[in-house]
């Protein structure tokens, strides 16, 4: 499989995966606000939750990628992996900050990566409730809303504005996060919880936030966005490997100031 060349007309451009996460973004703000509209059921518990437009938006990509490019495999969060013949995968994570989304809050967006060989190449992120289009190709820089973006240029962690997030079994798995707190809290100016990994990587590119973590996340969350970062000249680690995906990132000064702050192992009660 690995070995197919791939016709010129298979390999997806930038403005076409822009043009698809801006449509998804319009199926997605046509329930924005408008509960309505839609239907809620549970996945996990009562913090891990669907929409009608979660599952609208990933209906909307999926077919997208297989009218244009029907060779590509697909890893997407609500449906999970459909195989291709193709070198590429398009990871996708439809609405990523759904409980953002269900209660009014704009902060979720719709996050497409697209992988050559195992590799990202192509990254978008699209926060629509406020039309932030991050996106990135390798190699080529790092951009919102046609600006190139960088990190910060903050190197002092005591004057940086730090984000976190806590997982979704935080009701029954006491490695929920709060031992970082602790310890990154006092060090910083401020934390955040933006509630949205996509925004959280993105706004920590732009430079926005000084740096990010949080324990258990997924592929669909982090593939984009993860681009985007490394490509404004962030850094990132996967500071566990006993708990899905679990990153820090920020400017390489602050990614190396906080990461020695996390445990690496489970908290332990």
């Amino acid at each position: 499989m690995n070995n197919i060349i791939n016709d010129k007309k298979d390999i997806p451009s930038l403005d076409s995966i822009i043009e698809c996460a801006r449509n998804a973004g319009k199926t997605a703000m046509r329930y924005f606000r408008h509960n309505d509209r839609m239907e809620m059921h549970n996945k996990l518990n009562d913090s891990d939750i669907v929409t009608t437009a979660d599952n609208e938006c990933e209906s909307y990509i999926k077919e997208f990628i297989k009218s244009h490019y029907p060779s590509h495999s697909i890893l997407s969060e609500e449906s999970g992996e459909t195989q291709g013949i193709a070198t590429y995968r398009w990871v996708i994570d439809p609405i990523d900050g759904t409980t953002n989304f269900f209660s009014g809050i704009p902060l979720w967006g719709i996050s497409i990566g697209v992988e050559l060989n195992g590799e990202t190449v192509i990254g978008v992120v699209y926060l629509p409730a406020t039309d932030e289009l991050f996106y990135a190709e390798k190699g080529k820089g790092a951009f919102l809303n046609g600006k190139r973006i960088h990190v910060s240029d903050q190197s002092k962690l005591s004057r940086s504005v730090i984000s976190t997030g806590f997982p979704v079994d935080k009701d029954s798995n006491p490695d929920n996060n709060l031992d970082n707190l602790a310890a990154v809290l006092p060090l910083v100016r401020d934390i955040r919880r933006l509630g949205a990994a996509t925004a959280d990587i993105c706004y920590t590119a732009a430079g926005f936030l000084g740096g990010y973590w949080e324990l258990n996340l997924h592929e669909w969350d982090v593939n984009a966005g993860l681009l985007i970062l490394t490509e404004a000249g962030g850094r990132y680690t996967r500071f566990r490997d006993d708990r899905n995906i679990s990153i820090v990132c920020g400017s390489p000064e602050i990614h190396d100031q906080l990461l020695p702050l996390l445990n690496t192992s489970p908290r332990k009660v």
